[in-house]
């Protein structure tokens, strides 16, 4: 992975094109770069960063970023209803119960 501003690369090598191509990950829309060398590919995936903020100050928006730190996650009433009672009992918020075991 590659980062740059907090954005995050892919990237993949295709031997037939003997070429890097990456993509910025954990956004809506579509970045991507591509280089022959490392130092070619690392220089377009800035600069591929740099040109999207810049398209969005233009456009008076706000640029998305990636890993905002909120995540929208489903799961039963039956889990939901368990994972709150267990966090009720620790004496501690669900999102912290939650955070807490998915660190272990």
């Amino acid at each position: 992975m590659m980062k740059y501003k907090g954005y995050f690369g892919q990237v993949a090598y295709d031997d037939e094109a003997k070429l890097f191509h990456g993509e910025v990950v954990g956004l809506k829309d579509i970045i991507t770069f591509q280089g022959t060398t490392v130092k070619e590919l690392e220089q377009a995936f800035r600069d591929s960063i740099d040109d999207y903020i810049s398209w969005c100050k233009k456009r008076k928006e706000k640029p998305e970023k990636t890993f905002s730190g909120n995540l929208r996650l489903r799961m039963s009433p039956e889990l939901h209803a368990n994972l709150a009672l267990e966090a009720a009992k620790l004496g501690v918020s669900l999102n912290e119960f939650i955070n807490e075991k998915l660190h272990k």
